[in-house]
């Protein structure tokens, strides 16, 4: 009997599938065949393929060119022509450089280098501005014609790159006593040829052009600071060279002029504005560490015995900071990852302190503590190294890493020398940054010790009582909420997926990271949670192939109190664990501020103009009631887990890293030892406050 229901049920369920089909019009698929459905068709010859012509390429696919078509992507248009007039600065041909924001929203470079060459290209047939401006890799930064000796981008890539994304550009140069001029429109192309429009006793190039808002629909006006932070560190790596930023739009007018004849040794005193020198009372003295600057040109050997010379400039100075920074430059890019240039920084630095220790200090303790590791040897250091390269190598599209095995020696042997020279003739400094140097290295030893010991005492058991985890073991699809309170994580662990989200609560604020040294940063109990949950070390040893969840996720409340933590969590990730911004992992979870319940439904409202929104829509009197969430511990577990823990619902900000060096400026400014940055920004920024949290 029971054989026979089922038998029934099984035609009643088949006859009902098929009267939907019917219905619906559905086609039936063969899902095991479907690959062979997605497959292209086979013909696939000569006449199917699409030859772009110009920069079609560049319009189709601008991510490939420019990395974005958001803010970063608008201002790296800015950076290729700017980089190109620096080029012209390096090949020994222009001392002015001068950037215009114009009234209309256009932006102007001009410079007083040699001019882009105006006379006929073979090969294209077209002038000189016009083959740079039209043509991808066309310039004179390829081959062994001497043109630039050294150089950070490649002309003819630049410039036709932002013609391609311009609506208009035009093209204004100086040279050979006359004066010429181009138009381009709708991306690039030519209105009219090259024309000489008059005579000129100047040289240089003056390029204007406006952003196409068909290609930057987030937005096509460019920030002043962010061009400003820009030129200024131009000015830093090119001394004698005079860089002025312009602001014509109105309201907005405002200019600026850097010049520094003092190059990176200036750039090091700007940086370290809110910074001690280290110094130490040697008796009745007071003794400071000074700013140590080195230049030099080393000849190497590379491929086919050809010989080139690498120019190298380094300069740092010691403070009271428990914490390194290094920023490193090729050609006058930054490179953000380092690469052979820092590499041989390091081990110069290493070594000499290491034998200046063994040969004049002699110290007992160095039999038993063995001998100084590069990790004791930076700390506290800030320094710059810079080398210019003919022909530079990178790893990876944005440049971010030097891989040039010839650089590694050049910059060691200048290095070396210079610091070898200093300590030697500098002795009573020398001994108050060994002194420092041993302090970093006790300090390292305890941390050591205090991770040995925490890893005997299992540490990771306690761990576990606070650490509600996911039972995936799959990092990608892994997620980990770093929870402001207890009350939170219990709302926050009830709410969650159990397989791929984990859950650490916090237990008030943590330590400033800024501030701190790294035995006390590592007894501090919920940065040593956070340390072992995410499971990748921390420090010079974080591996960020090693960590447990591909998310981390802040979450704290929407008051003073939350945002203070957010930027703590944040202010440790950066100096302790750079690679998770770096790589993406990092994200701020954006919890609702408001809930409006209306005939039993609940809305939620992330901002002012959100809550106003709904009331509109739902036709609501002005004084009808909602509810102000202060903190996550006030919603439930459904309610955290609808609004801002269910992947389909919530809103995350990832934290991205575009700038090193001004990001390692806020957080040392805003989260620092010295008190006057903070206050400057206070006053600065004081009447941009909407919500003050008293």
């Amino acid at each position: 009997m029971e054989e026979e229901n089922k038998a029934k049920e099984k035609i009643e369920t088949e006859d009902q599938i098929k009267k939907e089909e019917e219905q619906l019009k559905l086609t039936d698929v063969d899902v095991s065949n479907e690959r062979e459905r997605e497959k292209a068709s086979e013909s696939y010859s000569g006449k199917d393929m699409t030859v772009l012509e110009g920069l079609q390429a560049v319009r189709i696919r601008p991510g490939m060119y420019i990395g974005s078509t958001g803010f970063t992507g608008l201002h790296h248009l800015v950076w290729e022509i700017c980089d190109n007039a620096i080029d012209e600065a390096l090949a020994g041909y222009c001392t002015r450089i001068k950037v215009e924001i114009n009234a209309d929203g256009s932006l102007t470079v001009t410079d007083n280098g040699r001019g882009i060459p105006v006379d006929k290209v073979e090969k294209s047939g077209l002038s000189g501005v016009e083959t740079a401006f039209t043509i991808l890799h066309a310039g004179g930064k390829f081959g062994d014609n001497n043109i630039y000796k050294v150089s950070g981008g490649l002309h003819g890539v630049g410039a036709s790159v932002v013609n391609a994304l311009s609506k208009w550009c035009e093209v204004e140069v100086c040279r050979d006593g006359g004066k010429y001029f181009v138009r381009f429109e709708n991306g690039g192309h030519i209105v009219e040829p090259l024309k000489r429009i008059g005579d000129s006793d100047l040289r240089g190039s003056k390029v204007s052009f406006m952003p196409d808002s068909e290609i930057f629909r987030e937005t096509t006006t460019f920030d002043y600071d962010t061009i400003k932070d820009r030129l200024r560190m131009m000015a830093y790596l090119n001394k004698g060279i005079t860089i002025t930023l312009k602001d014509s739009r109105p309201g907005q007018e405002k200019e600026e002029v850097f010049y520094n004849e003092g190059g990176i040794k200036d750039f090091v005193t700007y940086l370290n504005k809110t910074k001690l020198p280290y110094s130490e009372k040697v008796k009745k003295d007071i003794v400071s560490c000074p700013i140590i600057y080195t230049e030099g040109a080393e000849e190497v050997t590379i491929a086919k015995d050809k010989k080139i010379r690498i120019y190298v400039e380094v300069c740092l100075q010691y403070t009271t900071d428990y914490t390194s920074r290094i920023f490193s430059f090729c050609n006058n890019i930054q490179t953000i990852d380092g690469g052979t240039h820092e590499v041989g920084f390091r081990n110069a630095l290493l070594n000499a302190i290491n034998e200046y220790d063994r040969n004049f200090i002699k110290s007992k303790d160095r039999d038993k503590d063995g001998s100084f590791t590069i990790d004791d040897c930076i700390e506290g250091v800030t320094a710059i190294i810079s080398v210019k390269h003919p022909d530079p190598q990178y790893e990876g599209q944005t440049k971010g890493k030097l891989g040039n095995s010839e650089i590694r020696p050049a910059v060691y042997q200048v290095t070396k020398k210079c610091l070898d020279r200093f300590l030697i003739e500098n002795k009573k400094v020398a001994e108050i940054l060994i002194h420092k140097i041993e302090q970093a290295q006790r300090a390292r030893l305890r941390a050591k010790k205090a991770r040995d010991e925490a890893r005997n005492n299992n540490k990771l058991a306690t761990l576990a009582g606070k650490l509600s985890n996911c039972s995936s073991k799959n990092p990608a699809e892994c997620e980990l909420f770093i929870v402001e309170g207890n009350s939170a994580g219990g709302s926050a662990k009830n709410g969650r997926d159990a397989k791929t989200q984990a859950i650490l609560p916090l237990r008030g604020k943590i330590l400033n990271t800024a501030k701190a040294n790294e035995s006390r940063i590592f007894a501090n109990n919920e940065i040593a949670n956070m340390i072992q949950a995410i499971g990748a070390g921390f420090g010079p040893d974080f591996d960020i192939n090693k960590i447990r969840y591909h998310k981390i996720i802040i979450m704290t409340d929407a008051d003073v109190d939350g945002s203070h933590i957010r930027i703590l969590l944040l202010t440790f990730f950066f100096n302790f664990m750079r690679d998770l911004i770096i790589n993406g992992n990092v994200y701020v979870a954006q919890p609702p501020l408001y809930c409006v319940t209306y005939q039993k439904k609940k809305y939620y409202a992330y901002n002012d103009d959100e809550l106003e929104l709904i009331k509109k829509q739902l036709n609501l009197k002005g004084n009808y009631p909602f509810q102000r969430y202060k903190g996550l511990g006030e919603m439930d577990a459904s309610q955290l887990s609808e609004t801002t823990m269910d992947p389909n619902n919530r809103k995350l900000i990832r934290v991205t890293l575009s700038d090193a060096l001004e990001a390692d400026k806020v957080f040392q400014d805003l989260m620092g030892d010295e008190v006057e940055p903070r206050k400057e920004f206070i006053i600065k920024n004081a009447k941009f406050v909407e919500n003050l949290d008293i």
